[in-house]
C-alpha cells in the first residue's frame, strides 16, 4: 500500500468517525439533560479538530507537491545522492554529509525557498521528520511571500 493510498483510507475513516460522532452528539443533546448536552457538544468539537487537522495536512501536501513540481521543472530537484548499506538502508554518515551541505546552503540564502526545500529533503533523509516538516513549511511560506510580492 502506498502512502497516498493509506492517507486516503485513513482520511475516509476519520470522516466516517466524525459523522458518527456528530450523529451521537445530536442524540445526546436531544436528551435535554445537562450532562448529555455537555457530552454532545464535546462530540462536535473533537471531529472539528480532526477535520481541521486533515485540512491542514492536505494543504501542506499540496503546497509541497507544487514546490516539488516547480523545482523539478527548473532542474533543481534534489536527487538521491545518499550512499546505502548492502541491505538498502541509508548510510548515516552520508546523510549527515548531505544534510550539512544543505544546511550551509540554506544559511547562505535565508530567503530562497529552494534551499529550504532541499534542506527539508535532507532532514527527512537524515531521519528528522519534525525538522523536515518545519523546513518545508518555511519553504512554503517563502514561496507564498514571493508570490504575493510578485503579484502586488
Amino acid at each position: 500500500m502506498t502512502s497516498r493510498t493509506g492517507f486516503f483510507l485513513l482520511s475516509g475513516v476519520l470522516l466516517l468517525v466524525a459523522v458518527i460522532c456528530v450523529g451521537e452528539g445530536v442524540q445526546l443533546i436531544a436528551t435535554g439533560k445537562l450532562l448529555g448536552i455537555g457530552i454532545g457538544l464535546c462530540a462536535f468539537v473533537i471531529p472539528a479538530i480532526g477535520v481541521w487537522f486533515l485540512r491542514q495536512t492536505i494543504r501542506f501536501g499540496r503546497a509541497s507537491e507544487r514546490l516539488a513540481r516547480e523545482l523539478e521543472a527548473e532542474g533543481g530537484l534534489p536527487v538521491d545522492e545518499l550512499k546505502r548499506t548492502s541491505g538498502g538502508r541509508i548510510d548515516r554518515a552520508s546523510a549527515d554529509a548531505v544534510f550539512a551541505r544543505r544546511r550551509t546552503e540554506a544559511e547562505a540564502a535565508p530567503g530562497d525557498w529552494r534551499a529550504f526545500f532541499r534542506l527539508a529533503v535532507a532532514y527527512a533523509d537524515a531521519g528528522d521528520v519534525p525538522r523536515a516538516r518545519k523546513a518545508m513549511q518555511h519553504a512554503i511560506k517563502l514561496r507564498e511571500a514571493f508570490d504575493s510580492v510578485a503579484a502586488g
